[in-house]
């Protein structure tokens, strides 16, 4: 169980990094994020809800009293990972080992939370 808490707490404190950057990124970073955005085809005004997003996404992660709000963060950021990483590819900007390492994180502290509620 021990071994369980560990791989979890890692796991989710290296995906909850990538995502403080990302936030970071959007918040501080905005012109490049939003040619980076347009690179895409996507529109620019989504950029800061989708940024609140991801941090209110996080605290239902950390938080153990939301367990079904924790449950749609997961799958959120599930999809959302897969998109960026296809995004990226499609672009062919390198970005997309950012969203495969997120995905594989979130995939493992997904796996490691059920683990250890049990």
């Amino acid at each position: 169980m021990k071994r369980d808490k560990i791989i979890f707490y890692v796991s989710t404190g290296l995906l909850t990094l990538i995502l403080l950057f990302s936030v970071n990124m959007y918040f501080f970073k905005h012109e490049a994020v939003a040619q980076m955005f347009t690179g895409f085809g996507y529109p620019t005004y989504i950029i800061y809800p989708y940024a609140v997003v991801k941090l209110l996404g996080l605290i239902a992660i950390w938080n153990s009293k939301f367990t079904t709000i924790k449950e749609w963060a997961y799958a959120g950021f599930f999809f959302a990972f897969i998109l960026a990483f296809f995004a990226h590819y499609m672009i062919g900007d390198g970005g997309q080992m950012a969203a495969l390492v997120a995905l594989i994180l979130l995939i493992v502290s997904y796996i490691f939370n059920k683990k250890t509620q049990n």
